[in-house]
């Protein structure tokens, strides 16, 4: 065998090497996407994909007031005044969010909080049972926030 031969096998298995984990990376990646609703079950968003980001859109919430239909919330406490008349339904609430393989988390995100009207810094990442964990922070991740979401 010529050594012109063997070069360009061991390049193609190095090729079909690193394709199979950049696509294992791709799989590991969406396994976020889907439909997700906290353990109070109060909240469900749907974990979605757009560019290169993962995003989070609120599809059902229930805040405790029956006497208001949902469709009809709006975002009211938005620092921005353009947005306050924008519906909470539908409204995206996480984005930014980048899958790291060395983690098998996603990282550098923002999530926002209508109640308040806030953004913070976001993490996520499934645990061993499957849970969504959610973090939103500021600045420093051991001071925030966790919310769990189970699939659905």
């Amino acid at each position: 065998m010529s050594n012109q031969f063997l070069l360009s096998f061991f390049s193609l298995l190095l090729f079909a090497g690193n394709t199979s984990k950049t696509n294992n990376s791709i799989a590991a990646a969406e396994v976020i996407c889907g439909k997700w609703q906290t353990e109070e079950k109060n909240l469900t968003v749907q974990v979605y994909k757009e560019d290169d980001e993962f995003k989070a859109k609120i599809i059902w919430f229930n805040d405790g007031d029956n006497d208001k239909n949902i469709d009809k919330w709006i975002d009211k406490k938005n620092p921005d005044p353009a947005l306050r008349g924008r519906k909470i339904l539908g409204m995206n609430v996480l984005e930014k969010l980048v899958y790291d393989p060395d983690s098998n988390s996603w990282e550098d995100g923002l999530i926002y909080d209508a109640k308040n009207g806030r953004h913070w810094n976001s993490s996520a990442l499934i645990d061993k049972d499957g849970k969504l964990k959610v973090k939103g922070y500021w600045h420093f991740k051991f001071i925030g926030k966790t919310m769990t979401f189970k699939r659905i």
